[in-house]
């Protein structure tokens, strides 16, 4: 592959890492990068290698908030397993569901949360310290398994989902919530390497290079969230929904 093409990749994926730290959607940057760079690459090619970058920057990101925000460990354990295992399970039936079906009602659902953020200025602003109880367990649990599910049949918006459940169910902020997603982001991510490995659809090599940028860029993006906070992480929040209505709109009803 020429220089330049690798730089510009490795370019990307700095800016994917440094947004999905912050609020999810890296995808939405790195997945196309790749695209244009790689034209005659399945796209299960496309995708295990862009899982091979994302996993490492969201492995630093998860960390680096670990150190810095104060999380619970059962409830990270639940959100971990519960993700993993329906994100592999969704893997095994992406040929059951056609993604011509998924996407409008995924569109439906980027809309409704982008408006619902919108509207309750105060949604996400402050964080409720509570005692971890077996509802709140169960409650991540069941996000973890539909949002985990979703990441393992379609993707886009993965981030987002899991960003607004956490919010609205278990009454974190953006901040916290960012935290706990990059947990089930890893996760799903691990569950889809599991497919795409032993079927040969990764290029390591040019992977690995993305993956160092990717981290040198969640170390960015982890920075700026936690410097600038739950108001900061918002307005990121809202962009990259509108991002992603506007991308699955084009491809429901123009292409």
């Amino acid at each position: 592959m020429e220089l330049d093409l690798i730089l510009s990749l490795l370019f990307f994926a700095f800016c994917a890492g440094a947004i999905d730290a912050a609020v999810g959607g890296g995808g939405l940057i790195q997945i196309p990068a790749l695209m244009g760079a790689l034209p005659h690459s399945s796209t299960a090619t496309i995708f295990g290698t862009n899982k091979v970058a994302s996993i490492c920057g969201t492995a630093s990101a998860a960390y680096s908030y670990m150190r810095q925000v104060k999380l619970q460990w059962k409830l990270l354990a639940v959100i971990a397993v519960t993700a993993c295992i329906s994100s592999f399970g969704g893997a095994a039936c992406v040929s059951m569901i056609p993604q011509n079906v998924l996407r409008p009602f995924v569109l439906f659902m980027l809309i409704v949360i982008a408006i619902y953020t919108f509207m309750k200025k105060q949604f996400g602003q402050v964080h409720f310290q509570r005692e971890l109880t077996n509802k709140m367990l169960m409650t991540a649990g069941i996000g973890g398994i539909l949002i985990g599910f979703y990441d393992g049949i379609f993707g886009p918006g993965t981030g987002s989902f899991f960003i607004f459940f956490f919010i609205r169910y278990l009454k974190v902020d953006f901040l916290h919530a960012s935290a706990l997603s990059k947990i089930g982001n890893f996760m799903t991510n691990f569950a889809a390497l599991s497919f795409f490995i032993p079927t040969g659809h990764v290029l390591f090599g040019l992977g690995l290079m993305m993956a160092v940028a990717n981290v040198m860029g969640s170390l960015v993006g982890v920075k700026m969230a936690l410097k600038y906070g739950s108001g900061f992480i918002r307005i990121l929040f809202l962009i990259l929904v509108s991002v992603l209505i506007c991308r699955l709109a084009y491809q429901t009803f123009l292409m």
